[in-house]
């Protein structure tokens, strides 16, 4: 019914930067509460940012100051941008939505993870 594609994942150096995208399509009215998990190995997944759909913006403490999470609603997408890289930040990435369907229905929606590395 929706789908969220995630792009931009990789490897950078420590100290680098990365900007993840995710792309939400198929049965979507609007879209309220956006954001990025992640999971490292072994792990429960952990949330990095949300963002509402008034933009507001929540962080988890270990990436305050270094990542940025935005949002595009014309387009349907989210972004994390991610600076100053740490190796302690390799996980996979997962976008979410809160989605509202055109019979408004809401529904909570996850791309399927991408990875990043961070190692020199």
């Amino acid at each position: 019914q929706v789908y969220l594609v995630e792009s931009g994942g990789g490897l950078v150096q420590p100290g680098g930067s990365l900007r993840l995208s995710c792309a939400a399509s198929g049965n979507i009215y609007s879209i309220h509460d956006m954001a990025w998990y992640r999971r490292f190995p072994g792990k429960k997944r952990e949330l990095v940012a949300d963002i509402g759909s008034d933009h507001r913006t929540n962080y988890g403490e270990s990436v305050k100051g270094r990542f940025s999470i935005s949002r595009d609603n014309g387009k349907n997408t989210v972004f994390l941008q991610m600076n100053s890289l740490k190796p302690e930040d390799s996980a996979v990435y997962y976008c979410y939505g809160e989605i509202i369907s055109h019979d408004m229905t809401t529904g909570d929606y996850w791309g399927q993870g991408t990875q990043v590395t961070v190692s020199s």
